[in-house]
Order: structure tokens, then C-alpha cells, then sequence
């Protein structure tokens, strides 16, 4: 956890506080669209069974 924080305050001493936060949230994001996108596949594939009975 220490060596995560020291590359934080790193990386906000070189590029400035606002451009850290925007990655943050943009990696955070992602990682959310990453999990709706794979929820909307498996309810389309249920879909696809539930239309064939």
C-alpha cells in the first residue's frame, strides 16, 4: 500500500493534483463500464435461450 501511495504523491508533485484525480476517476470508471458491459452480454445471451423455448 506504501509503494502505491509514494507513486500517488509522485505522480501529483510532477503532473499537478487535477490531472491525478481525472485519471483516478477515468481508471475507476472504466473498470465499471467494464463490469456493465459484461452484465449486458450474459442478459442478451439470456435473452437469445429465453426467446428459443
Amino acid at each position: 500500500m506504501e509503494a502505491g501511495l509514494a507513486n500517488y504523491i509522485e505522480l501529483i508533485s510532477n503532473t499537478g493534483f487535477p490531472i491525478v484525480i481525472s485519471l483516478y476517476l477515468l481508471n475507476r470508471m472504466e473498470k465499471k463500464l467494464d463490469s456493465l458491459v459484461h452484465a449486458i452480454n450474459q442478459l442478451c445471451e439470456s435473452y437469445t435461450i429465453a426467446n428459443k423455448l
